[in-house]
Formats: C-alpha cells, sequence, structure tokens
C-alpha cells in the first residue's frame, strides 16, 4: 500500500469562527492569544479521534456493572510545542490532553535563507515505545522548523505514523516536503492557503502568530 501524508481541515464552527479572529490584523493582542487558545483546543480535539490508545473494563454505577472504555494511561503521550509561536497552542491541547507530558524545541528561522537553527532542545535522548506525540506549529510555510522537528523525534525513537501535526494555517511548500519526508505523518489545520510570499510567510495567513501572540 502506498503511503500519504494525511491533511485534515475539520470543518468544525468554531475553528472557522476562531480562525476568522485570528487572521482579522484589526484582532488585538489578548483576543488573537484567546482565539489561538481555542485553535489550539479544538483542533487537538479533532486530532486525537481514533488516535488515543485505549482500554476497556468494568465499572459499577450506582445500580449495575457496566462495561466502559478508559484512555490507556500506560501509553505515553507528548506534547511538543515548537517556540516561540507553537506555545499559542498550547494551553488549548494541554486543556485536552491534561495527562500529556511537554517538551519544549525552539528554532529561529534566518530571514535571509529561511532556515531554521535549533537553539532550545528538552527533548528527551529516547522516547519510550509507542509514545504519541502531538507537535504544536501554529504555521506550516517552508516546512522548515516542523521537517527539523521531526528529524529530532525520529531520531529519538518516534514513529511518524503516531505523531499528530497541529497547525492553523498550513501551505503547499510545507505540506510537499512533509509528504515526501514522513508519507505516514498526519496533519491537522484549520486552513490550507494558496502559497507564500517572498520573505516565506503564508498568503493570505494571518501574520507572525508569535508576534501577533505575544505583542512583539
Amino acid at each position: 500500500m502506498t503511503l500519504q501524508l494525511r491533511v485534515y481541515v475539520p470543518p468544525h464552527p468554531l475553528i472557522k469562527h476562531w480562525l476568522a479572529v485570528a487572521r482579522d490584523a484589526s484582532t488585538p493582542s489578548p483576543l488573537f492569544r484567546s482565539a489561538m487558545t481555542e485553535l489550539g483546543r479544538w483542533l487537538t480535539y479533532e486530532a486525537v479521534r481514533e488516535w488515543l490508545p485505549t482500554k476497556e473494563a468494568i465499572v459499577e454505577t450506582p445500580l449495575a456493572p457496566c462495561p466502559v472504555t478508559f484512555v490507556d494511561p500506560e501509553v505515553p503521550i507528548v506534547i511538543v510545542p515548537i517556540l516561540r509561536a507553537g506555545l499559542a497552542l498550547l494551553e488549548g491541547a494541554q486543556s485536552t490532553l491534561p495527562l500529556a507530558s511537554t517538551y519544549h524545541i525552539g528554532f529561529v528561522r534566518n530571514e535571509e535563507t529561511l532556515e531554521p537553527s535549533c537553539y532550545l532542545n528538552k527533548l528527551p535522548d529516547r522516547f519510550a515505545p509507542q509514545v504519541r506525540v502531538l507537535i504544536s506549529e501554529p504555521m506550516l510555510a517552508t516546512g522548515g522548523t516542523s521537517m527539523a522537528a521531526m528529524a529530532e523525534l525520529v531520531n529519538r525513537g518516534v514513529d511518524p505514523a503516531f505523531v499528530r501535526i497541529v497547525s492553523i494555517v498550513a501551505a503547499p511548500p510545507a505540506l510537499q516536503k512533509l509528504s515526501v519526508a514522513y508519507p505516514n505523518l498526519t496533519v491537522f489545520t484549520a486552513a490550507i492557503d494558496e502559497g507564500l510570499n517572498n520573505r516565506g510567510f503564508i498568503v493570505p495567513g494571518l501574520g507572525d502568530a508569535g508576534d501577533r501572540t505575544f505583542g512583539t
């Protein structure tokens, strides 16, 4: 069977609403942060469907025994925000996955070459087998930072099939790079935009997600 990158754009009305708020250039920073939190929450909710490991059990209700399904606590779940903009989605993701561990990785982009360089890496030397990893990366533009983050994860034993990238806006160049390198990866995004400008920014996009989140 041929593997191919799976990209989902959930048609949830709340995702569409908060994306519209985030796109609006007149949205002030506090409201933009709220929009990012909500997008992180609802996109994570969609991303973990049929992804979280579960286990069957029997519990006693006040009236009778009942078969139930729990999230399996034996399989580790990890959130990896790509700094700095990935922090904007973290609160929403954590509210959906409160038992997940969080590991930070930071990249800065050279504005001339558009290539990323890593300035912070708090990933463990080795991840547990079968770990589920959710990457928060608001803008999948050139694909440089997401590709670099995936390389670090794979080098530490993560199976790309168990990785979900949560993004607000994605562009074809990033999706094409990820598809070639990691065809069994899955991306959840609020929108796929038409392309990039000559500075590597997504058009129409929503501007610099980090600057707008932190008011810088």
